[in-house]
C-alpha cells in the first residue's frame, strides 16, 4: 500500500527529526524487524470478529469480500498514524491525548475501567470455550475461563515484551495455518470471490448498515492505539525505525485480512451455500465445529478447534499486555502531571504548559515534567511497574464473577456505547495530532492519511450512533 502519510519515506537512520535518544533505526526496513504487527494482529482479530465475517459469507456470499479489504486499508491508517505518532514526537499517544483536554483523560479511565471489566469476562470465556469443546470431561465452561485468565495474567506478568512478542507470533502461525486451510478446505469458488472485489450492496434491508459494520469490525479496538506502545516496547523510538513500522504495520493488516477473507471463504462455501444459520458471537464457531465436524470429520473439528482457541487466547493477553501497557502510562501521566502543578514546573522546554500544544515543530524535542515518553516505555519500566500490573489484575480477577453470576444489563450497555464510541475517539484524535503544531511538520498528516482517517471516523461515527440508538434504553432507568 502507499505511504498513509503521504510524507516522503525515511531512508535510515539520519531522518531529519529523530526524537530518542538511543540508537537510530536501520538503513533498510527488513522482515528480520517485523514484530509488533504481529502482536496487533493476533490480538485485534477475535472470534467475535471471525463469526461476524463468517455470518457475512453466510447471509451474503461473497459480496461484502470488497468490504473486508477496505476494512484491512482503514486499520493501516489508523495504526500507521498511532505508531507516526509514537516516532516522530517520541511521545506516547497518551501524552498526545492529554494535550488535547482533560476531556481526553476523563474518556479514557472510564472506558478501561468499565470496558475492561466487561472484557476480561468475554476474553476468558472465549478462551475457555474451545477447550471445554477439546475436552468436554474435565470441568465446566466457567472453570476452563477462570484458568486461561489465570494463564494470561501469570504468563504477561512475569514476562516482558520479547517474550511475549515470540508467544504470540507462534500462535499466529497456529491462527494463519488452521484458516487457510479450512478456506482450502472448503473449494472456493474463485470467479465468484474475484467477483466480491466490485463495491455492490447486498439487496437486502440494512445493507449498507451491514457493510459498514463488516469494515469498521475487521480487526481492532483499543489494541490500535495500543500499536504504538508494542512499537516503543520493541525499542523503536524515533523516526529512524519509520520504514519498519510502516512494513510492520502493513503485514499486521495483510495477516488480518488473510483470516478475515479465509473465514468469509468458509461462510460462503459452507454455509451460504446450504443455508444454514450460526449464532452470532463465540458460540458460533462451536456450531461451526459442529458443521466442520459433519462435512469433513473429527480430526478437521478438532484441529478448528486449536486455532479458535489461538485466537481468542492471543486477543486475551495481546489485550492483557497492550491495555496494561496504555493504563500504565495515563497513571505515569497524571503522576508526573501533579507533581509538576505542585513543583510550577509543568513546562515545555518551548515554554509551553504540559496540556497545551507541546513541542515546537520539528525540533524533536519532548514535552517537560507532564509528559511521558516512548523511551520509557522501550526501557520495560512500565511492564514492571504498578500501575501495569494493577489493571491486570482488574482484567482477571473481578471479571470472574461476572462468569459465575452473569453480566449486569447496565454495565453492558454503557460497555456497549463506549466501546462504540473509542475508534471514532482515536481515528478523530490522530487526525487532530497530525495536523497541528505537535507533529513536526515533515511528519505531518498528507492528503491521503487525512482522507483514510476522516473516513474511518465517519464510518465509525455512524456505527457509534446506530449502537447507541440500538441501545434499550427505556430498561436502562
Amino acid at each position: 500500500m502507499a505511504d498513509t502519510s503521504g510524507n516522503a519515506d525515511t531512508t535510515g537512520s539520519t531522518a531529519t527529526g529523530d526524537t530518542g535518544k538511543g540508537p537510530a533505526g536501520p538503513r533498510k526496513s527488513s522482515w528480520k524487524y517485523i514484530g509488533p504487527g504481529i502482536v496487533v494482529a493476533a490480538t485485534g482479530v477475535g472470534a467475535g470478529d471471525l463469526v461476524a465475517t463468517l455470518i457475512a459469507g453466510s447471509n451474503f456470499g461473497y459480496t461484502l469480500l470488497w468490504a473486508a479489504v477496505i476494512g484491512c486499508l482503514v486499520k493501516i491508517s489508523l495504526a500507521e498514524a498511532a505508531g507516526r505518532w509514537h516516532l516522530s514526537t517520541g511521545r506516547t499517544l497518551f501524552d498526545g491525548w492529554a494535550s488535547l483536554g482533560r476531556w481526553t483523560s476523563w474518556f479514557f479511565v472510564v472506558y478501561v475501567v468499565i470496558w475492561g471489566f466487561v472484557y476480561g469476562a468475554a476474553a476468558m470465556s472465549s478462551s475457555g470455550l474451545p477447550l471445554q469443546a477439546l475436552f468436554p470431561d474435565v470441568m465446566d465452561l466457567e472453570w476452563w475461563a477462570v484458568l486461561t485468565g489465570l494463564v494470561g495474567v501469570v504468563f504477561v506478568w512475569f514476562n516482558k515484551y520479547a517474550v511475549f512478542e515470540k508467544v504470540m507470533t507462534v500462535l499466529v502461525g497456529v491462527m494463519f495455518v488452521v484458516t487457510v486451510y479450512l478456506a482450502i478446505r472448503v473449494t472456493p469458488n474463485l470467479g465468484d470471490a474475484f467477483a466480491g472485489l466490485l463495491p455492490v450492496l447486498p439487496d437486502e434491508k440494512d445493507s449498507i448498515l451491514n457493510t459498514l459494520g463488516l469494515i469498521g469490525g475487521v480487526g481492532g479496538t483499543i489494541t490500535l492505539a495500543a500499536y504504538g506502545y508494542w512499537v516503543n516496547a520493541k525499542g523503536w523510538t524515533n523516526t529512524g525505525w519509520m520504514k519498519v513500522m510502516r512494513l510492520d504495520n502493513r503485514v499486521a493488516y495483510i495477516t488480518t485480512g488473510i483470516f478475515v477473507i479465509s473465514m468469509l471463504f468458509v461462510g460462503a462455501e459452507l454455509l451460504h451455500a446450504s443455508n444454514v444459520a450460526i449464532a452470532s458471537g463465540d458460540k458460533g464457531l462451536i456450531q461451526l465445529g459442529d458443521i466442520l465436524e459433519d462435512e469433513y470429520g473429527t480430526a478437521t473439528a478438532k484441529f478448528f478447534l486449536i486455532g479458535f482457541f489461538a485466537t481468542s487466547f492471543t486477543s486475551l493477553i495481546g489485550v492483557w499486555h497492550g491495555v496494561s501497557l496504555m493504563f500504565a502510562d495515563f497513571v505515569e501521566r497524571y503522576r508526573k502531571d501533579r507533581a509538576g502543578r505542585a513543583t510550577g514546573e509543568g513546562k515545555t522546554p518551548a515554554g509551553k504548559a504540559t496540556s497545551g500544544e507541546g513541542p515546537t515543530p520539528g525540533d524533536g524535542s519532548t514535552s517537560g515534567e507532564g509528559s511521558t515518553s516512548g523511551e520509557e516505555v522501550a526501557s520495560g519500566a512500565r511492564e514492571r511497574s504498578w500501575p501495569f500490573r494493577a489493571y491486570l489484575l482488574w482484567l482477571t480477577f473481578p471479571p470472574i464473577v461476572l462468569l459465575f453470576q452473569g453480566e449486569p444489563f447496565r454495565l453492558i450497555i454503557l460497555y456497549g456505547v463506549l466501546g462504540a464510541a473509542f475508534l471514532p475517539f482515536l481515528a478523530l484524535t490522530l487526525v487532530w495530532l497530525l495536523n497541528s503544531s505537535r507533529t513536526p511538520a515533515e511528519w505531518r498528516n498528507g492528503l491521503l492519511s487525512n482522507s483514510m482517517l476522516t473516513i474511518a471516523g465517519l464510518i465509525f461515527v455512524v456505527l457509534c450512533v446506530k449502537q447507541i440508538w440500538d441501545q434499550p434504553w427505556s430498561e436502562f432507568f
